[in-house]
């Protein structure tokens, strides 16, 4: 598969710029990936496609609030921070990126807040963007997060072109999240309420939770055209040994096993056995799904509708198929659903 391939036409205002009133109340496409049928729904019907002992799982990452604005040293200059991960606790090191880029190296220092209660000096460049910030911050570690994440605002991704609002510190985290270290959210993760989870453990259905912690690179654009020479950033992922028993027993039963999300399918592909089970895996996972690739546990995914040749569209139709996905995202667009983070669901059966 080449590039050029995942490319559509993208009408103005089809993608969603804030999420649904209610969570679990959005549009749903369902998609037979044997058949190529199409149906219509509302997401809190995905109940109705799943039975007793079935399992769907998660990703209970959870989003911090990664992007700051600080200024420059005596120049005063207004500076955009984005925060990818913390590198070393005790030393409060965070890798970032820094806009513009040019303004900014080894030895200047940033503050940050109305009264620059908070000061970091930048001691790296790790990449043309990217720089190690070291915060000189007197309190304790809780203390300190607590005075960085409450100076930070939720980035939402690029396509969203609005200012980041308080309501999205709530509605860009899913209800289930647990395990701080996303800047981006599992989007198709959002769509679930807590009523929603509720009524999926009182019919019976596992839930499961892996945590992938999505970083930036899930959006960088590609830049070849051959996908097969692309590298996705490495992120880190947890898959513990209660997900993998639930997992393996369900699918040696003949249940059905959803991934709830691009980012779960990633990390239970990332995860399977020689024998095309599940094993447990602690570390960091690179891998890039495109069509063609053949999964052995994951036999139904939700995820929302991607842009143009985005990671997340070419994972979508290794799952669903190329001609299914794409004719199902010409009927989205006919339709009037809604695409992007804050947009529409599709669950592919």
């Amino acid at each position: 598969m080449k590039l050029s391939q995942f490319n559509y036409r993208l009408p103005d205002g089809v993608i969603a710029m804030h999420p649904a009133e209610h969570r679990d109340e959005c549009k749903m496409m369902v998609l037979n990936r044997k058949t190529g049928e199409i149906s219509h729904h509302i997401f809190k019907d995905i109940i109705d496609y799943f039975n007793e002992g079935d399992v769907m799982v998660f990703n209970d990452t959870k989003v911090f609030p990664a992007k700051l604005y600080g200024n420059k040293e005596r120049t005063g200059a207004k500076i955009e921070v984005y925060f990818l991960r913390e590198l070393n606790a005790e030393n409060k090191l965070w890798d970032v990126l820094v806009e513009p880029a040019r303004k900014i190296r080894i030895g200047n220092k940033l503050y940050f807040g109305e009264d620059d209660s908070l000061v970091a000096e930048v001691i790296d460049n790790t990449t043309s963007r990217g720089r190690t910030l070291r915060f000189l911050h007197d309190g304790d570690h809780d203390e300190f997060k607590q005075t960085l994440f409450g100076l930070g605002m939720t980035l939402l991704p690029e396509y969203i072109t609005r200012e980041s609002e308080p309501e999205d510190f709530e509605n860009y985290q899913t209800v289930f999240a647990e395990n701080e270290g996303a800047v981006v959210a599992p989007a198709a993760g959002l769509h679930f309420s807590k009523t929603l989870m509720k009524r999926i453990e009182i019919k019976g259905i596992e839930r499961g939770f892996l945590t992938l912690h999505s970083g930036l690179g899930t959006f960088r654009d590609i830049d070849v055209e051959d996908l097969t020479k692309h590298r996705m950033d490495s992120e880190e992922l947890e898959v513990g040994e209660k997900l993998v028993n639930m997992v393996n027993k369900a699918k040696d039963d003949g249940k059905r096993i959803c991934a709830v999300g691009a980012s779960v399918l990633r990390g239970i592909s990332s995860a399977v056995s020689m024998d095309g089970h599940m094993k447990t895996f602690s570390g960091w996972t690179n891998k890039f799904i495109f069509p063609p690739y053949d999964f052995t546990v994951t036999t139904d995914l939700v995820t929302n509708f991607h842009l143009p040749y985005s990671t997340m569209l070419m994972l979508t139709t290794a799952f669903g198929g190329y001609d299914n996905v794409m004719h199902a995202y010409k009927v989205a667009i006919e339709e009037g659903y809604k695409f992007g983070a804050y947009g529409d669901a599709l669950l592919i059966i």
